[in-house]
């Protein structure tokens, strides 16, 4: 009984020492995320409850701001729908073109390398750069594209500067820089156990009968992975849709311009543009801090039905 005693104060004490050792390997992370995360998440609900415009002192107006920006606010239904429209289209576009690639390089027997490396230059480029030379090409009056679609005889639509034709050359714009899910999917692609193409070919499966019970199957939590991280980005675009509409527009950009974001139309507005447009253009940083907390919920809505459902790609758990 007395070594029992004697016994018990060690082993907690024993256990403190654990706790504060895994503590302490925890604690650059942990003070990562309190400091770039929970600081930030709970500042941001502090604020939508405020009138705050960055120069006062912060005054409580309860839900002044979530009324403005969910009844009042002029433009959030046209950023919430392009948002929403880049999501579906691009991330669909972009997984389904970065397996395209994968598979394609991934045979190619000669020239390997070279068009490796073609496809992943362009992702590379600095999102401002890259969004600068594309909306060069694309000028309608000067871009070389549409002077090749005219020497062909077929119609060159405006590209950036038409409405209808703006968030398809932001899809485009995207799909020219696939170079890291095309990365991503080459590595998944070549973990695929030759064992298994080789047994399908001798049960007479095709090209398509591979694809369809054996690379899918195995890639399928990759492509998984692609389309959460993609509605991720997409629900955060941002500078590539702000520098294609501001050179679109035409309009010469020095201190002290203030552009409204969305050229043509609002077609490429969307809602970080927006919550960027409150909060540094129009100080008023409390609806600002509301329009950030209904996107952040709108992606957390959205990646938790992929995680749950696994986007129709996994089977689902009992």
């Amino acid at each position: 009984m007395a070594a029992m005693t004697t016994t018990a104060p060690a082993l907690r004490r024993k256990r403190t020492r654990e706790r504060l050792r895994i503590a302490g390997f925890l604690s650059p992370w942990l003070i990562g995320f309190s400091v770039f995360f929970g600081y930030p998440l709970i500042a941001t609900v502090y604020f939508s409850f405020m009138h705050y415009n960055q120069i006062e002192r912060p005054a409580f107006v309860g839900l002044r701001n979530w009324t403005y920006v969910l009844t009042q606010m002029p433009l959030f239904g046209p950023a919430l729908w392009n948002t929403l429209w880049l999501v579906v289209v691009m991330v669909a576009l972009r997984v389904a073109f970065g397996l395209g690639i994968g598979l394609l390089v991934t045979r190619v027997k000669a020239g390997a390398g070279f068009f490796r490396t073609a496809f992943y230059l362009p992702y590379l480029a600095p999102p401002v750069a890259a969004t600068v030379a594309f909306v060069f090409l694309l000028n309608p009056a000067t871009g070389p594209v549409n002077d090749i679609l005219g020497a062909a005889g077929i119609p060159a639509p405006s590209w950036f500067n038409d409405p209808h034709w703006a968030k398809p050359s932001l899809v485009l714009l995207s799909l020219w820089g696939i170079g890291d899910l095309m990365v991503i999917f080459m590595a998944a692609l070549l973990d695929v156990p030759k064992e298994q193409y080789e047994a399908a070919e001798l049960d007479g499966a095709g090209a398509w009968g591979k694809f369809r019970y054996v690379t899918w199957p195995s890639i399928t939590p990759i492509v998984l992975f692609a389309v959460v991280t993609g509605v991720v980005q997409t629900m955060q675009y941002y500078t590539q849709a702000l520098v294609a509409g501001k050179l679109a527009s035409g309009v010469s950009i020095g201190p002290g311009t203030v552009i409204q974001p969305g050229y043509p139309d609002h077609s490429t507005l969307t809602v970080p543009q927006l919550v960027y447009s409150l909060g540094f253009q129009n100080f008023n940083t409390g609806a600002a801090c509301a329009l950030s907390l209904v996107l952040f919920a709108l992606a957390m809505a959205v990646t938790t039905l992929l995680m749950r459902r696994r986007a129709g790609l996994l089977p689902a758990e009992d």
